[in-house]
């Protein structure tokens, strides 16, 4: 069996038919969009706003998912004749996540008549009663977590309510195959906002002229570049979206996406998975994370190419000082976490750090010390900030489990937002540390290490082989990159890079067969000194460099040190 149908069959694509349908993502088996709750209900109801033109506001979010949702109703609803279209993007210093009654009643003296929410307001409970009080109806169109009672909106279009009204029918949120509601309910349930947002659109085509079937694949560039952002499960119509979506991408329309490739390096024919995560959405974050979102949104819906550019150029200025800023913060943050060296929980804070930069800066120390963190801005009597986590332990439910110190808070298993009082701080790290503590998890740091899909020797890394895994793009979570693992190869030469020779490049040999791997930002047990003999684990890369292409590695995870 060659390497890729190995490495397909330990990914649970045991038969020919189940690779063929992986290989190639068929856009024809995308899901029936009334399947998803209410979405009968938010149509009627955008049919008699389209019937008397009302005023209607896209009420998004500040980040990519938010955003690329929010351009695409704006898209779509005008396509479709819709005349009085308004958005709103709130911004994460005044407003913050979400739906607010101080944004509802300021929307209310627009006149407007009905509120599309994207990315947000499963639990808007009160806020969605504000609104209806001023006569404004609500449609929300989300994915995130649902209250067991939906709030009292037109609609809640939302894939996770049937995780709630049929927990036994779904695993790893995908229908099971003997279940007996199959083709009563929507059979995925792990669609970002803008996925949510594209089924909306889909079932509007069936009862709407002005957006042809089939025409709405030009969406798919937005929806590619949201849902891989957003780091859902790219399986099922993820991978269909993201999989189009990137060759939507790779001859995009839109002015504002052409300039963000053109000022982020990346190539419109070679554009992946890993450009949209590493290269366009980080610039498309940073100005949510330093100023507005707008600035973002703006670019996304440029009719002039002119404007467009301007706007790219403005967003990668933005994310270079928001890299500049995250690594003051980050060297800070380091300084307090090595005085916590016997927490098993990070909890790091410090006055005036930008909160819209510290989640990234809790990913950077999780990985550095393979601890949960949270790091908070404290910002006088009121603190705010963000977690991320790994493993078995949930930063949402230790941040519930602190519900009496603390002003709100909540999130998902790996990643959460929490404010609390200033005064509260050290009580929390206490109430966090004794959360996780109580779990008595055993060999977390493990679940961090890489493990190979397929044990190989440097002698079967070869272009066909590059070739052969570039047919499993996109890759994200449930698809990641495969990993290959090479035993006792003898490190020949090392070399440092970077200002502080921070990165390492090992120059290795297997077979008579020599392979360069490269890691950046390694940790120190990765400087292995010639004449060691090491077990590696490692993606394949392809490298051009001045015109010449050169097949590497990225070295994720060295053991076994010996010196010969």
């Amino acid at each position: 069996m060659e390497i890729i149908e190995t490495i397909l069959a330990r990914r649970g694509y045991n038969t020919q038919s189940a690779r063929d349908a992986f290989l190639s993502p068929d856009y024809g088996m995308a899901h029936d969009p009334f399947l998803l709750p209410d979405m009968d209900l938010a149509v009627d109801r955008l049919i008699l706003a389209r019937k008397k033109q009302e005023k209607i506001m896209i009420y998004g979010d500040y980040d990519i998912d938010g955003l690329t949702s929010t351009a695409l109703l704006m898209d779509s609803l005008d396509k479709f004749g819709f005349k009085n279209i308004m958005t709103f993007i709130p911004n994460r210093f005044i407003e913050g996540y979400g739906l607010t009654i101080d944004a509802i009643e300021n929307i209310s003296k627009t006149d407007t008549q009905l509120i599309i929410t994207v990315d947000c307001g499963s639990l808007s409970e009160k806020e969605i009663v504000r609104a209806n009080e001023l006569g404004i109806d609500v449609i929300v169109t989300d994915h995130h977590n649902v209250a067991p009672v939906q709030p009292p909106a037109v609609a809640v279009i939302n894939p996770k309510r049937l995780l709630q009204d049929y927990p036994a029918d779904y695993k790893d949120l995908m229908l099971i195959p003997d279940s007996k509601q199959k083709g009563k309910i929507y059979p995925f349930l792990d669609l970002p906002g803008v996925g949510v947002a594209f089924k909306l659109v889909q079932a509007l085509q069936t009862r709407l002229n002005g957006l042809p079937i089939g025409q709405e694949k030009w969406l798919l560039d937005l929806v590619a570049l949201g849902t891989v952002c957003d780091v859902v499960n790219l399986v099922d119509e993820n991978r269909i979206h993201v999989h189009w979506g990137l060759k939507v991408l790779a001859k995009t329309r839109r002015y504002g996406l052409k300039a963000l490739m053109a000022v982020s390096g990346v190539e419109p024919e070679s554009v992946n998975a890993r450009s949209l995560g590493f290269a366009l959405g980080p610039r498309m974050n940073a100005a949510g994370r330093l100023v507005t979102a707008q600035i973002a949104l703006d670019m996304l819906t440029a009719d002039d190419p002119q404007v467009a550019l301007i706007k790219a150029m403005k967003l990668d200025e933005m994310n270079k000082t928001r890299r500049a800023e995250q690594d003051i913060i980050f060297q800070q943050a380091i300084e307090q976490a090595e005085r916590q060296a016997k927490d098993s929980v990070l909890v790091v804070s410090q006055k005036d750090w930008n909160h819209g930069i510290v989640g990234i800066v809790a990913a950077k120390l999780l990985e550095k010390y393979k601890k949960p963190t949270y790091v908070l801005s404290e910002n006088g009597d009121e603190t705010k900030g963000s977690a991320r986590s790994f493993g078995d332990f949930s930063v949402a439910d230790a941040i519930r489990a602190s519900d009496d110190i603390i002003t709100k808070g909540g999130g998902h298993k790996l990643a959460a937002g929490v404010t609390l009082p200033t005064k509260n701080i050290v009580k929390f790290r206490e109430r966090v540390n004794m959360f996780y503590s109580d779990l008595q998890l055993k060999s977390q740091a493990e679940k961090l290490l890489a493990v190979a899909d397929i044990e190989v020797s440097f002698d079967k890394i070869t272009k066909k082989l590059v070739d052969d895994i570039s047919r499993l793009e996109p890759f994200g979570n449930m698809n990641p990159q495969p990993v290959m693992k090479t035993s006792s190869v003898l490190v020949q030469a090392i070399r440092t890079m970077g200002v502080n020779n921070q990165h390492v490049k090992l120059s290795a040999v297997d077979n008579n067969i020599t392979l360069q791997l490269i890691a950046f930002n390694a940790p120190e047990h990765f400087f292995v000194e010639p004449g060691t003999s090491v077990d590696i684990w490692y993606e394949i890369i392809e490298n051009e460099w001045r015109g010449n292409t050169s097949i590497e590695g990225r070295l994720l995870r060295v053991d076994g040190v010996e010196k010969y």
